[in-house]
C-alpha cells in the first residue's frame, strides 16, 4: 500500500479544561473513501477543524504528504491539498458557476483582476474532471442544493485537492442526488483523491465507504474496513449501548377518524389529496423535495391556504385563516428547519418551550405567570429527557438531538391532538434518533395522531403504521407499513424523475 496522504498521531485537544479529543490517531491513503463516524459531540467536527487548520491541536503530530506538522494553519492545510466542503458549501450565490469555481484559484495566483476567459476555462475543466455539466453563466443562487454541492466539489478539485472532507454531505439531497454524489465520490477516488466522508447516517456510510473509523467521546473506538462492520456493532461503537430497532405496533383506539382530508389542493403545490387519520396512528408521508409534502403540512397547520378541497376534524369541516386557528383546533407542527423556524436560538428553555402557549400563562391582570412557565419547562424537560444543565440554558448550546426534543416539547405543551413533524431526525445522531422514535411511539399509544414527513425510508418502515408517497404534487401510493418495502417506496418516490432530469 502507498504512503498515507494524511496521518494523525496522538492528537489531543481541550477547550476550557474540557477534553474534546484524547489521543486520536488515524491514517488516510490516496484514493481512499474513508468515513469518520460519531454522534453529535463525539469530537469529529473538532478533528476536521484540526486537519483543516482552523484549530490547532494541543499535542500530537499531523503528517500531510510526508511532511510533519506540530501546528497546522489553514493556509498550509490548503497548500497541502486539504479541502473541506461544509453543509452550507460556502458558495457565493450572486456569482456565476464559473466565478465560484475559479475565484479561489485566481486569488491564490495573485491576480488582482478577474480573468474571465481563464475563469471559464478553469471551471469547465474542473466540471469535466468531476464528470458533471453545468451552465457556467448561471448564478449559483439559482441552482439546486445538489448543483451547489457540485460547484463546491469542482472548486476543491481545481485547487489541487488531495483530500476532500465532506461534512454531512447528504443532509438536504434527494435519493437520486445522493446516488449521483456517490458516483462523483467514487470517480474522485479512482483519480487518486482521498475522500473523508463525515456522517452519522449508517445506511449511507455502508454504501460509499471503504474504511470506517468511529469516534466516541473524543476517543477513536474502532478503525476497520467497511465489510467488517454490521449495523448493530456500528451503533454500539457509536453510542456504547445496544440499541434495537423495534417496529411501531398500531393499536386501534377508535374507528372514527380524527382527521379527514378530502380532495385537498393548493395550486402549484399539490392536487387532490385525500386520506384519513385515526387516534394513535403514525402516518408517514414521503417524497422528493418539491413533491408537495411540506406545502401539504403547512396547509394542515394554517400556514398555507388550500385552493380547493376540505379538512374535517371529528367529522366537522375546519378552515384555518392562520396558525392560531389551527392551534385552537389542537394541531401542532414541528417544521423542517429547527434552527430558523423551530427555535429562538438566543433564548433559554423556558422561553422556547412556552413560546406557542404564552397567552395561556397569563393571570387575571394580563401579566405572564413566570412560575407557570417554569413549571411547564420542567415538566417537558423531564417528559422528553432533554439533557439540560438548567431551565435557563440557551437553545444554541444544545446538541442537534436535544434541540429537536425542545421543538417537540414546545408543541406538546400546546396539548395537540394532531402532531405534524417534518424531518424530525434530520441532523441528529443515531441515539437521539432512536430516542425521538421512542417518544413518538409513546405519544401515539396515548392516542395522539402523528404525521411523520421524512426522506428516510428506514425510519418510515420502523416508526409508522401507514405510508403515503407524494410525487409531483400528487398522492401516488398508499400502503400499510407492514405491506411496504424499500424498493417499492423508492420506485414511487423517483417515478418520473429520470425524464425530468434529462429534460
Amino acid at each position: 500500500m502507498s504512503e498515507p496522504v494524511l496521518e494523525l498521531t496522538n492528537i489531543n485537544k481541550s477547550f476550557t479544561g474540557n477534553r474534546v479529543l484524547c489521543g486520536v490517531s488515524l491514517k488516510v491513503y490516496p484514493g481512499e473513501i474513508f468515513s469518520l463516524v460519531g454522534e453529535n459531540g463525539s469530537g469529529k467536527s473538532t478533528l476536521i477543524k484540526i486537519v483543516s487548520g482552523v484549530y490547532q491541536a494541543d499535542s500530537g503530530t499531523i503528517r500531510l504528504n510526508g511532511k510533519d506538522y506540530d501546528k497546522l494553519d489553514a493556509v498550509t492545510s490548503i497548500r497541502e491539498g486539504v479541502q473541506v466542503i461544509y453543509q452550507d458549501f460556502s458558495v457565493f450565490h450572486n456569482l456565476t458557476v464559473a466565478e465560484n469555481i475559479s475565484l479561489g484559484t485566481q486569488l491564490v495566483s495573485g491576480s488582482k483582476i478577474m480573468r474571465w476567459k481563464q475563469a471559464r476555462e478553469q471551471a469547465a475543466k474542473a466540471l469535466e474532471y468531476v464528470g458533471v455539466s453545468l451552465d457556467l453563466d448561471t448564478e449559483v443562487g439559482r441552482l439546486s442544493v445538489s448543483q451547489k454541492q457540485i460547484v463546491a466539489i469542482a472548486r476543491a478539485v481545481l485547487q489541487d485537492a488531495k483530500i476532500i472532507i465532506m461534512d454531512e454531505p447528504t443532509t438536504a439531497l434527494t435519493n437520486r442526488e445522493i446516488d449521483r454524489l456517490y458516483e462523483i465520490i467514487r470517480s474522485l477516488s479512482q483519480k487518486g483523491i482521498a475522500v473523508i466522508f463525515v456522517s452519522h447516517k449508517l445506511d449511507e456510510i455502508y454504501c460509499v465507504s471503504q474504511r470506517i473509523a468511529v469516534i466516541r467521546n473524543g476517543l477513536m473506538v474502532v478503525d476497520q474496513p467497511c465489510e467488517e462492520f454490521d449495523r448493530d456493532r456500528m451503533v454500539y461503537y457509536m453510542t456504547g449501548q445496544e440499541i434495537g430497532v423495534e417496529p411501531f405496533i398500531y393499536e386501534p383506539i377508535s374507528d372514527i377518524p380524527t382527521l379527514k382530508v378530502e380532495n385537498l389542493s393548493q395550486r402549484g403545490s399539490f392536487e387532490d389529496i385525500s386520506f384519513e387519520m385515526f387516534p394513535g396512528e403514525i402516518l408517514g408521508i414521503t417524497g422528493q423535495l418539491g413533491s408537495g409534502r411540506t406545502e401539504l403540512a403547512e396547509v394542515l397547520f394554517g400556514i398555507g391556504k388550500p385552493t380547493s378541497g376540505r379538512l374535517l376534524l371529528h367529522g366537522v369541516e375546519a378552515k384555518f385563516k392562520n396558525i392560531r386557528e389551527a392551534m385552537e383546533k389542537r394541531i401542532a407542527y414541528v417544521p423542517e428547519d429547527r434552527l430558523s423556524e423551530g427555535l429562538f436560538m438566543e433564548r433559554d428553555l423556558v422561553d422556547n418551550i412556552n413560546a406557542p402557549t404564552i397567552d395561556r400563562k397569563k393571570d387575571r391582570t394580563g401579566l405572564v405567570n413566570i412560575k407557570k412557565m417554569m413549571a411547564e419547562a420542567v415538566k417537558r424537560i423531564q417528559d422528553l429527557s432533554i439533557n439540560a444543565k438548567s431551565i435557563n440554558q440557551l437553545a444554541n448550546t444544545f446538541s442537534g438531538g436535544n434541540q429537536q426534543r425542545i421543538v417537540i416539547a414546545k408543541w406538546l405543551a400546546s396539548d395537540p391532538e394532531i402532531l405534524i413533524l417534518n424531518g424530525p431526525t434530520v441532523g441528529v445522531d443515531v441515539k437521539s434518533k432512536n430516542d425521538i422514535h421512542c417518544i413518538l411511539r409513546d405519544l401515539a399509544h396515548e392516542g395522539l395522531c402523528i404525521i411523520l414527513i421524512s426522506n428516510d425510508i428506514g425510519e418510515l418502515l420502523t416508526t409508522t403504521n401507514r405510508i403515503l408517497v407524494m410525487n409531483n404534487g400528487q398522492l401516488v401510493y398508499e400502503s400499510k407499513t407492514e405491506d411496504a418495502d424499500e424498493e417499492t417506496l423508492n420506485e414511487k418516490i423517483l417515478m418520473g424523475s429520470i425524464e425530468e432530469e434529462i429534460a
